[in-house]
C-alpha cells in the first residue's frame, strides 16, 4: 500500500521554503513581498509554482527561479518542481503582505 502524503502538510512546507528565499534587493522574503501568485501540487507530487518577479529588468529574473525549484525540489516527497514566470498581472506593492510593509517601513 503507498503511502498517503497529507497535500496542507506539503503546502505548509513549501511555503516555509519559500520564506527562506529573498529578493536580494528588499530585505524580505518573496512569499511576504507577493511574488508567488500560486503553489499547484498534483498527485504525483510535482509542484508547479507561479510567480512574478518585482520587473521584467529584474536582475535575479535568471536566478530566483531557479533558486525556487531547487529548493521546492529539496522537500522530501516533492518529485518535481517547476517554477512559471509571469506578469499578468504585474506586481505592485499592493500584493505585499502587511508584515513586509512593516519591515520595509510603509504603515
Amino acid at each position: 500500500m503507498e503511502q498517503q502524503i497529507d497535500t496542507a502538510e506539503l503546502g505548509e512546507s513549501i511555503v516555509k521554503i519559500l520564506k527562506t528565499i529573498y529578493d536580494p534587493e528588499i530585505p524580505v522574503d518573496i512569499y511576504e513581498l507577493g511574488l508567488i501568485y500560486d503553489v499547484m501540487v498534483n498527485t504525483d507530487y510535482e509542484v508547479k509554482i507561479l510567480m512574478t518577479l518585482t520587473s521584467p529588468n529584474c536582475p535575479v529574473a535568471e536566478s530566483l527561479p531557479r533558486e525556487v525549484e531547487e529548493k521546492v525540489k529539496s522537500i522530501a516527497n516533492v518529485k518535481d518542481a517547476e517554477v512559471e514566470i509571469t506578469f499578468d498581472p504585474p506586481w505592485s506593492k499592493d500584493l505585499m503582505s502587511e508584515e513586509a510593509k512593516l519591515e520595509l517601513g510603509m504603515l
